[in-house]
């Protein structure tokens, strides 16, 4: 098996690195490379992997089983130009019994399987994926649809090989907008509110440490409740809010701040945007 990767930024690097940690035999071989504009980044992800650097996207597109599509959204319509004859030549080729099948990987927001396919001209396999940062410590959330040209057996391969970078979730590309608005963005907002916690333990007086370490563990922690449990978040809240007591003060303060209405309207928008940059 051969994955390619088009782009070698952190999250192609993330998810080819989880994939490498779940094949599926131990003595399974699997090549990897890189291709990029910039050829010293290319470099690094190759050496860092124990990989390969590809001359051109072309190139990438023709050895690869797997390519992924790992470049920013406002290059990803040339880039897509670009290997559209490679593309075409690689599934000839599969057809006429020359080379394996192609499956190319998407993780372009806002751009469907379909507006993918006419830029290529081409009925291509693709497989529509979107991961969040924390893929980079295997503990990502992976949502994923795939075009029916992709065979069973490999949209099932590639499932269990980004399963090395996190949670993999199948579901109706009509959802994977929203998926970018929550998961995709969700992280950054995350961050926000574990500074903004550790901000508030520095304004109680605890040392700045102390109150980011807290404030992280207690996100942490507070996540794994719901996943584990299985209960509703508010089930958990009120577990904490005691009548009178400091919990239910502290809920109070951010109701009156607007929390939760703060964080819809974050996902929306960046819902909307990735509506957009399709």
């Amino acid at each position: 098996m051969t994955i390619s990767c088009i782009g070698s930024g952190n999250m192609g690097t993330a998810l080819i690195k989880g994939a490498l940690s779940l094949a599926a035999k131990p003595a399974e071989k699997i090549e990897i490379g890189f291709a990029d504009a910039d050829a010293s980044k290319a470099q690094a992800a190759a050496a860092a992997l124990g990989g390969k650097v590809f001359p051109s996207n072309a190139q990438a597109v023709q050895e690869g089983d797997y390519v992924f599509l790992a470049v920013k959204p406002q290059v990803f319509e040339r880039v897509l130009a670009e290997i559209a004859p490679a593309v075409t030549q690689r599934l000839s080729q599969t057809r006429t019994g020359g080379t394996g099948a192609l499956v190319l990987v998407s993780m372009a927001p806002g751009w469907s399987i379909g507006k993918i396919q006419a830029v290529l001209g081409v009925k291509a396999p693709v497989i529509r994926i979107m991961p969040n940062t924390p893929a980079l410590i295997s503990r990502g959330v992976i949502a994923m649809t795939v075009s029916p040209e992709v065979p069973a057996a490999q949209s099932a391969e590639l499932e269990k090989l980004l399963g090395g970078a996190g949670m993999v979730d199948r579901l109706e590309e009509k959802y994977m907008d929203a998926v970018t608005g929550l998961s995709g963005s969700g992280p950054a907002f995350t961050y926000l509110f574990i500074e903004a916690l550790a901000d508030g333990g520095v304004r109680a007086g605890l040392p700045r440490d102390k109150a980011l370490r807290y404030a992280a563990q207690t996100v942490q922690g507070a996540a794994a409740m719901v996943m584990e449990t299985g209960k509703h978040p508010g089930e958990l809240k009120d577990m904490v809010a005691s009548p009178g007591g400091t919990t239910i003060a502290g809920i109070t303060a951010l109701e009156n701040g607007g929390f939760r209405a703060a964080a819809i309207n974050a996902v929306e928008a960046a819902w909307k945007r990735s509506t957009e940059l399709g």
